[in-house]
């Protein structure tokens, strides 16, 4: 895997290795001269390194002449929400996300809170062979701290016009809480303790170091799921480590499903506010069956966040989000943001008075599969545009790679932008079809390599 990889998000990359001091400083200067003047939020997760990162990154803002308002150890979508609600000209979030202790980066977020779209992310790019300037001592950038950050977000969910704390708190939840000891240490318990939740601490420590691999998938939390069902509680919260990914587990210890946890917003959401729906190509199918119970329309993006609010901004969607556990309410804000997926999942058990698990019955059951194939010598649109043609008379959609709808499945081809590989997505209503399907399809590939 490369050290640095950069995309519309930003960079992303090992400490030391791939993103070095020099590497921060050239992206954050090319970030400021696109920015241009005023303000920047700057906000990081726990991870060890992002104190270093900090510095260096608030000094070259500083350096450039811009104005720098640090909100210390914060969720991503945290971030995104202050950039909106002091109107600065952007944010940067220091946070490699899922990935392991090693990484850090930097998500380069615009003047809106969101990440930056392909034309800015272009126009961003050529400032990196420039050569940077800084301003002389009188006309450095002022610095500013803005800790209330996180407990303004956290007001501003429970005034969302859907939440209903009191009734959140007559429920008595009690929670097992995992936050990989990353930001949502920081912020998790703030929103539990506003809504007179209980909760039992698991990975919530503020060491900064993440005691298992951090992304939140079944095969990661295993012990997170055994202690759920010893300790009796509702359910079991799950975070990532810069808070935009919600992963639940229901009361009895098992996995309600980061597709699930998109499609019951969704379900809750449009029964009260009907409206559209945009989710991304490799999310499930579910996603639609549940709209459309209200006689909502689901649009479909290319996969990233960006592109998803991109899409739901010229639908104007009511909810939006991502399958693996990312939920976009702009009712407060257009990001992936795992706090407000916490109000609104535990507002829907308390209105609906079912447990997890019932609430996991009560949705369509469908199965993942997923597979990738490395290529040799061969481009993956090669592959991607044979394909295009094999199914042209089939349901598909190109706007990411090739995704094609049958009655009984659908499958999603896509390449890696740092990789020379295709994902292949399938899924289906049982999980031996879902497998085997992927299997044929990754060796229809194999024939044209």
């Amino acid at each position: 895997m490369p050290t640095l990889m950069v995309s519309i998000s930003g960079i992303r990359g090992i400490v030391g290795d791939g993103l070095t001091p020099e590497v921060i400083v050239k992206y954050t200067s090319a970030y400021a001269d696109f920015i241009k003047q005023g303000k920047v939020i700057v906000g990081r997760d726990a991870r060890i390194t992002g104190e270093m990162v900090s510095k260096i990154v608030v000094g070259t803002l500083l350096a450039k002449g811009l104005d720098v308002v640090d909100i210390g150890i914060v969720p991503t979508p945290t971030v995104q929400f202050t950039v909106k609600i002091l109107e600065a000209q952007g944010g940067i979030a220091i946070t490699a996300s899922h990935n392991p202790n090693e990484w850090n980066a930097l998500k380069l977020l615009n003047a809106t809170g969101q990440f930056m779209s392909p034309e800015e992310h272009e126009e961003m790019k050529t400032f990196l062979s420039t050569e940077p300037f800084y301003e002389s001592w009188q006309k450095i950038g002022k610095y500013s701290e803005h800790f209330e950050a996180i407990d303004n977000h956290i007001e501003a969910i429970l005034k969302l016009n859907l939440i209903d704390a009191e009734k959140i708190r007559a429920k008595k939840f009690k929670v097992l809480l995992d936050c990989v000891n990353g930001a949502g240490v920081y912020s998790v318990p703030k929103l539990l303790d506003k809504l007179g939740v209980e909760y039992i601490k698991m990975n919530c420590d503020k060491s900064g170091i993440f005691p298992r691999l951090p992304e939140p998938v079944p095969e990661n939390l295993s012990e997170t799921m055994k202690s759920v069902k010893e300790n009796n509680v509702d359910l079991g919260i799950v975070v990532d480590p810069d808070v935009d990914r919600l992963v639940l587990i229901t009361d009895k210890g098992e996995p309600f499903g980061e597709e699930n946890t998109i499609t019951q917003v969704v379900k809750f959401i449009v029964a009260k506010t009907p409206g559209k729906v945009v989710v991304n190509l490799s999310t499930t199918r579910a996603v639609e069956d549940v709209a459309k119970e209200f006689g909502c329309k689901v649009f479909r993006s290319p996969v990233g966040e960006a592109n998803v609010v991109k899409r739901m901004k010229e639908v104007d969607a009511v909810i939006g989000g991502e399958g693996s556990g990312g939920v976009i309410y702009p009712s407060l804000h257009y990001g992936r943001d795992a706090l407000v997926g916490i109000a609104l999942t535990l507002q829907h058990l308390a209105e609906k008075d079912i447990t997890l698990s019932d609430l996991k019955k009560s949705l369509p059951e469908y199965f993942i599969a997923k597979k990738k194939i490395e290529l040799q010598n061969v481009s993956p649109d090669e592959i991607i545009n044979s394909l295009i043609f094999k199914y042209k008379n089939q349901n598909i959609n190109t706007d990411d790679g090739l995704r094609i709808d049958f009655a009984d499945h659908w499958v999603h081809l896509r390449k890696s932008n740092t990789e020379p590989i295709i994902r292949i997505i399938v899924e289906a209503k049982s999980k031996e079809l879902s497998e085997s399907l992927a299997e044929k399809y990754l060796n229809e590939i194999k024939e044209l390599v």
